[in-house]
């Protein structure tokens, strides 16, 4: 395991990386067929229109995880939260510690910026992160139940 992890922030020329990674995760949640973003859209979407930020985790220069992140916000905190949209680590990577490496960069940023909360969510079959995230002491939300509008449900909604 390493000592000490090197971080960047991507930037708009990382739009084919960041699409790299998160076609890998889908692969990984057995969700490929629903992957439709494009480089274009996710440089328009991150970069032009500031909607997330990602950050890579480098050994020897090399991007091997990544985080994708942007920042929502506690009526009873009163400020804002981050939270973590997609986490992943290279398979050829894992158990080095660039998992939790990420996270800590992430609890670090949070701070950082006075945010009050960091969360996340984690498919229910994924037992290795399940027991991965409460070994480092987070706390599954049970008592919520996510909800979500998409394709012509939203359409329709917004008519």
């Amino acid at each position: 395991m390493m000592d000490t992890y090197k971080f960047r922030y991507a930037e708009a020329k990382d739009a084919g990386l960041i699409l790299e990674f998160i076609r890998d995760l889908a692969d990984y949640e057995k969700m490929s067929d629903q992957v439709i973003a494009t480089e274009d859209l996710l440089r328009e979407s991150i970069f032009q229109k500031g909607g997330a930020e990602v950050i890579f985790a480098l050994e020897d220069g090399v991007e091997v995880g990544f985080a994708l992140f942007f920042h929502n916000f506690s009526t009873f905190l009163g400020r804002s939260g981050l939270y973590l949209e997609d986490l992943f680590v290279k398979t050829q990577y894992r158990g080095r510690g660039y998992g939790k490496a990420l996270l800590r960069e992430l609890a670090r940023i949070a701070l950082e910026r006075g945010c009050g909360r960091m969360e996340w969510w984690c498919l229910d079959w994924n037992q290795p992160s399940i027991d991965f995230y409460r070994s480092l002491g987070a706390e599954p939300m049970s008592e919520w139940t996510t909800y979500r509008l998409t394709g012509d449900t939203l359409r329709k909604m917004a008519e």
